[in-house]
């Protein structure tokens, strides 16, 4: 590899999650650029983290991040000319690797284009496509435009490998190194076992979601209150969806607490139980080792695309741990009368409540890794490298 000029890294992401991966992988990024007597160059798509770290992007990515295939078809068109004019970037300034981060349905669209036109330069993709849960067939064209993928989930490399795909590392999920951490420090709290414990309401981090989820919730703690269950509900959230919870609940016959989500290392951790939207909240929860019921509704559109759905679960507890651990609910079945039955089990002294943190410790141990994963992430990138004609 070449040290006589800057390496150029070129960032392809399309929603916040991926710019904070990238804000975390840069510095790493940097320090083995350093090692090796060289500067980092960087170029594309950054949210606010990455911005804070001196990458400008070629456009504001609230373009491009939407969820739900409904969402994605409304605004199709606006996409696929932002997939155009990041595939011209890219070939104007000729990256040395390009680092595709999450947001597949956008990113794989640009490194497929990209492959043709710049067949040589390394394409690495951090977090892995949910092959494992859908359209398996993807896994195996991967190999086409990607050259490694940077896997956040132990079981992704295995899989890719049966579905014969890319080569793939597990670096780690910088969520679990994050809440090792938070656990890790002395606790300065007192017994808490004679407290009313607390449930957490997690409806989702998008809109739609909340609008969707929500109103089941409010149903579930009326009838967990009728059967005399005792708790304090306390609902994490961010400022851009506070009024639009606030209006929904108002009416609630159990109103639950508002907290600020920013606080959520220290929320989740002194949490009884929870009820959430399926997603990364479970993996989180998990982590935190708090007993969880999860419901979902599926988008409109996405619900004729459901035969493509191979994985036996939604939820990735269940899925790391290989059993099923947390129970889950998709579209008709997320019952407010049933949803409330599972939680009463989960906020007491249960099988059922010992049966999820028993799984949940096997997580933990899954998820452990000996380095934080952006340094794991940084030295794969260089290797490959490395193993480039520079």
């Amino acid at each position: 590899m070449r040290t006589d000029r800057p390496l150029k890294v070129y960032f392809v992401l399309g929603e916040e999650s991926g710019d904070a991966l990238g804000a975390d992988l840069l510095p790493a990024l940097m320090n083995r650029a350093q090692e090796t007597g060289r500067t980092l160059e960087i170029h594309g798509l950054s949210g606010s983290k990455l911005k804070q770290l001196g990458l400008n992007s070629l456009f504001d990515i609230e373009d491009i991040a939407v969820m739900g295939l409904s969402a994605v078809l409304a605004r199709l068109p606006k996409i696929v000319r932002r997939v155009y004019q990041t595939v011209a970037d890219i070939v104007a300034i000729k990256p040395d690797v390009i680092l595709l981060i999450d947001s597949p349905d956008f990113t794989h669209a640009v490194a497929k284009r990209v492959r043709r036109k710049m067949p040589v330069v390394p394409i690495v993709n951090y977090v892995c496509p949910s092959v494992w849960a859908w359209r398996s067939g993807r896994a195996k064209s991967m190999k086409n435009y990607v050259d490694h993928v940077l896997a956040i989930l132990p079981f992704e490399p295995r899989v890719l490998k049966e579905l014969d795909g890319p080569d793939a590392t597990y670096v780690g999920h910088p969520l679990a190194m994050k809440v090792a951490e938070f656990h890790s420090r002395p606790s300065t709290e007192s017994d808490d076992s004679l407290e009313t414990p607390t449930l957490l309401i997690l409806p989702g981090s998008r809109r739609a979601e909340v609008k969707k989820m929500l109103a089941l919730y409010g149903e579930t703690l009326t009838v967990l209150k009728e059967r005399e269950v005792a708790f304090d509900a306390v609902l994490p959230t961010m400022d851009r969806l506070r009024a639009t919870i606030d209006e929904q609940i108002k009416y609630w016959p159990v109103r639950p607490t508002l907290v600020d989500s920013k606080d959520n290392l220290a929320t989740f951790s002194g949490a009884r139980a929870a009820i959430a939207t399926s997603g990364t909240v479970a993996l989180e929860l998990a982590l935190h080792r708090v007993p969880m019921a999860m419901g979902y509704k599926i988008d409109p559109v996405a619900r004729l695309f459901s035969k493509l759905i191979t994985t036996w679960s939604s939820i990735l507890p269940n899925l790391i741990a290989d059993r099923v651990l947390v129970p889950e609910e998709h579209n008709e079945m997320v019952i407010p009368g049933r949803m409330a039955r599972y939680l009463e089990r989960l906020l007491l002294d249960t099988p059922e409540r010992k049966l999820q943190l028993d799984g949940f410790d096997d997580v933990i141990r899954e998820m452990q890794t000996k380095r934080p994963p952006s340094e794991t992430a940084a030295n794969v990138i260089f290797d490959l490298l490395d193993n480039k004609v520079g």
